[in-house]
């Protein structure tokens, strides 16, 4: 017969082993969260320290040089010696099979002013030391340099002649002066048209700007002087804007992006607080898309979608519009019947970011995150490669459908196999996600040769202003933001059809005051004004 305590006891030591294990058991899922919460911890610092450390190229491998267009690479490691002066002989030599370049720098440009200096032997040099003849010159040998001379800061003194009359009191008169940009404004076109290049194009904030016109005039010109001049210039190119706006919304393919701006005295909002600068481009502006190329800057307290659509109020329906993956174009692309494409660069980038979160043994090219990066690259290599060969739209049609099809098809079946196995959480998770959401739109380009691939059209018109933004950091006002947007869109516009943006301005702000009429200010858009005669 079975002793009544010891059964017991059994099933006490039963009960206490089942809350051991369920307690172990609690632990290890306790302990799986933490290890998963550590390695999205350290991806996330990891990634944090490669965008404040690291190259910021997605290029990772020789086999994708040919994915995206690096003019700055392949035109530094092809740069010519720039230390050495051009002479003569410094022409190319054309061999049978290839073409081979003397050592030496290109001609300076021939349409900038010279001066020349002759370099002479002294009289008592020019005998020939075996017979004694005098020497004859017979030529010369020539060399150019570069010489830079310093801005030069000048007063204009305008004089306004009275008249009167002879006989009477009733006949005085007084010469009128020219219309101004800014009525009794301290700078001339030209010193406007200096400091927004200087400041737009090249960087240049306005408190040093102020600085090289001490430095060089004498005089201490208030920086506040110098922007109020900006934003009063800002303000009256706007009737040119407006026409510009109409010829990018009627373009047949429009890119959008957006990025930050910090704005100080905005009332009803502290300092800290973020605005944004909206970009919009085309390559072909009018109707039938073969118009000048057009960038446009636009700010906004916010990055609403209401925002978005006064942006793009008016734009034709059945338009393109291209942008990344920030759902308030979705809206924009719906209420106006657009054909909406995503980037496949943004994509390529999510990729990436999870690729280089690996430890560096692991980035092979077995990795998930490897392989998506890897079928990206096949579609720009298939555009690369159309380019290459100048092929027109009808044929990138046919290549598109032809060879990126199938590997369009590839990445959707590894997307799919792969969606719901990886943390969501993740870089990579992040990247299915974002691929997934975007997909019908990321596939929709290989429809039509005139689609783009991705966005990198429009984050190179954006780059000048980020570039610009690093030296300035921020906007004073509202009305100055407005203004640099106005700006920046003007000379930007100005430099992707390649005219000079200086003379450009220094025209428009000439002829601006004397407009009046729709006719008046289209003749003053960059491609139409004229600027010989000014």
């Amino acid at each position: 017969m079975t002793d009544m305590p010891t059964l017991e006891r059994i099933q006490e030591l039963q009960q206490a082993l089942a809350e051991a294990r369920q307690h172990n058991e609690a632990l290890a899922g306790e302990l799986r969260v933490t290890r998963t919460e550590r390695d999205l911890l350290k991806e996330q610092l990891n990634k944090f320290k490669r965008q404040l450390f690291a190259a910021s190229s997605e290029v990772s491998g020789q086999h994708q040089k040919d994915m995206f267009f690096n003019e700055a690479e392949g035109l530094g490691a092809q740069a010519e010696p720039a230390a050495e002066e051009a002479t003569p002989g410094d022409e190319a030599i054309d061999v049978p099979g290839h073409r081979r370049a003397k050592r030496g720098r290109k001609p300076l440009d021939p349409a900038l002013p010279r001066e020349v200096v002759r370099h002479e032997l002294p009289e008592s040099e020019r005998v020939c030391p075996h017979d004694g003849a005098a020497l004859r010159e017979i030529g010369v040998e020539t060399s150019e340099q570069l010489d830079i001379i310093p801005q030069q800061v000048r007063v204009i003194r305008h004089e306004r002649v009275k008249y009167a009359c002879p006989c009477c009191d009733g006949g005085l008169r007084l010469a009128a002066r020219p219309a101004q940009v800014i009525p009794k404004g301290l700078f001339t076109e030209c010193a406007l048209a200096w400091m927004a290049t200087a400041k737009y194009l090249d960087g240049l904030p306005l408190y040093r700007q102020a600085a090289l016109l001490g430095r060089f005039g004498g005089t201490d010109i208030s920086r506040n002087t110098v922007a109020a001049s900006m934003v009063r210039v800002g303000q009256a190119v706007q009737p040119v804007m407006n026409l510009l706006r109409d010829e990018l919304l009627d373009a047949p393919l429009v890119f959008g992006d957006e990025t930050e701006l910090q704005v100080l005295k905005e009332p009803g909002r502290k300092a800290q607080t973020k605005s944004y600068v909206w970009a919009q481009m085309t390559d072909g502006s009018g109707r039938d898309g073969t118009g000048p190329p057009i960038r446009l800057f636009s700010y906004a307290p916010s990055r609403s979608a209401a925002t978005a659509m006064g942006l793009y109020a008016g734009i034709r329906a059945g338009a393109v519009l291209m942008t990344d993956g920030y759902d308030v174009y979705d809206k924009v692309a719906q209420t106006q019947q657009l054909v909406h494409l995503a980037c496949w660069a943004h994509c390529r980038r999510y990729f990436h970011d999870a690729l280089q979160a690996c430890p560096k043994d692991q980035r092979g090219p077995d990795q998930l995150a490897a392989r998506f990066i890897a079928l990206i690259g096949k579609l720009y290599q298939i555009e690369a490669q159309a380019k290459r060969d100048g092929a027109d739209l009808a044929e990138l049609t046919l290549r598109r459908q032809r060879d990126s099809t199938p590997v369009i098809q590839d990445i959707e079946q590894l997307l799919l196999a792969n969606l719901h196995s990886v943390l969501p959480q993740s870089l990579l998770g992040k990247a299915l996600h974002y691929t997934a959401g975007q997909w019908h739109k990321l596939k929709r380009y290989v429809e039509d040769g005139r689609y783009s691939i991705d966005n990198n059209a429009q984050e190179n018109a954006i780059r000048p202003f980020c570039v610009g933004r690093r030296n300035w950091l921020f906007a004073d006002t509202v009305a100055g933001a407005h203004a640099s947007a106005n700006l920046y869109s003007l000379l930007q516009t100005c430099r992707v059809n390649g005219i000079d943006g200086y003379r450009y301005l220094r025209s428009l702000f000439r002829w601006l005051p004397m407009a009046s009429t729709a006719d008046d200010y289209a003749a003053l858009l960059p491609w139409r004004i004229n600027m010989n005669t000014d």
